[in-house]
């Protein structure tokens, strides 16, 4: 495969091993991605399921959300998205659990107590963890999206590279890249991206879809964000911060959310971008984004969260947006000063 050294290529490989004797070993399997799943998230998971299913036909496959909520509107159109089951959904105590495109098991919110009561523990993930939880796993930090080792392990197994697997996986990389614009769009990522194509995966679909189908709600709150883009440090910080009654005053819903950080990333001569988000629970999530060599991801895990150098998420609780604005920005001013 492009780009992998040997010795990554021998590790990985010794992991999907490990895998397939955990799957082997199992009678009832759920997998389950992080919750506020992206597409990466959700087409990791989805397509592992199919994986798992084409190569062990005899083993019960369930495919879980993290909490319970609806599915991101930008993502239904993916292919077996009605598999997704809520967390009271779930087998009450699965052979294994495989977690998918996260290392922290804080993550898996309302789908941790389905881990906890599994005999078996395994995960898959790209993001930068010194010591990822369960009984096993694959880490990846230097692909850009999970779906990059989804791919590979259905190679190593030699399993069919279905149209609504490409699909799927095609949407996890081209996601996870920003449409193939962030620091992490690398030859692996382009390699396993015209794998998939070749394999059926239609690029303007995931494109249309993800990108091209904006409510004019969305687009409305993406306007109340632009207009409170604020700047520091001469414009190498750009921010924007969301209300929970901005939802409800323009219609917009939670789960149309994921993009507006990249709205305030696209500040002219910004490195860094910062959009606070109010929940309909009280609580504020943060979303970071670099455009730099500045790391986002430690202050990201310093919060309580995690992600990549390039983008990363965490959560405050509840308190309010002008706390999380104390909270954040000096940590944030002094991470760029330090950068």
């Amino acid at each position: 495969m492009t780009g992998v050294s040997e010795g990554r290529r021998c590790r990985q490989e010794r992991g999907f091993c490990e895998l397939s004797e955990a799957i082997t070993r199992a009678r009832t399997i759920a997998i389950c991605a992080h919750m506020s799943p992206d597409g990466d998230a959700l087409g990791s998971e989805l397509s592992l399921a199919a994986i798992i299913r084409e190569r062990w036909p005899e083993k019960r496959v369930h495919c879980l959300l993290a909490e319970h909520k609806e599915v991101p509107r930008h993502l239904r159109f993916l292919p077996m998205i009605d598999e997704l089951v809520p967390p009271r959904e779930a087998p009450e105590a699965p052979d294994l659990f495989i977690a998918v495109d996260l290392s922290v098991a804080s993550r898996l919110a309302d789908a941790r107590a389905t881990m906890e009561r599994a005999r078996e523990v395994f995960v898959i993930d790209h993001h930068p963890t010194k010591r990822p939880f369960g009984d096993g796993a694959i880490m990846r930090p230097d692909v850009a999206a999970c779906g990059v080792v989804i791919l590979e392990y259905a190679l190593y197994l030699d399993a069919a590279v279905t149209r609504d697997v490409a699909m799927l996986l095609f949407c996890a990389i081209m996601t996870d890249t920003g449409r193939f614009q962030y620091q992490n769009a690398n030859a692996e990522a382009f390699w396993a991206a015209g794998k998939l194509v070749a394999a059926g995966a239609d690029p303007s679909v995931v494109a249309l879809n993800v990108y091209q189908s904006m409510r004019l709600s969305y687009l409305r709150l993406e306007s109340v964000v632009m207009g409170r883009i604020t700047t520091l440090l001469d414009g190498r910080i750009a921010f924007s911060w969301v209300f929970w009654e901005d939802f409800e005053a323009t219609g917009a819903g939670e789960d149309e959310s994921e993009g507006l950080v990249d709205i305030v990333r696209s500040v002219e001569g910004a490195e860094v971008a910062l959009l606070l988000r109010e929940t309909p629970e009280g609580a504020i999530r943060g979303n970071l984004r670099s455009k730099s060599e500045i790391d986002v991801s430690g202050l990201a895990t310093e919060l309580g969260g995690g992600g990549h150098a390039a983008a990363a998420g965490f959560s405050l609780g509840k308190v309010s947006l002008e706390a999380a604005k104390e909270t954040v920005l000096p940590k944030l001013e002094a991470l760029v000063l330090g950068g």
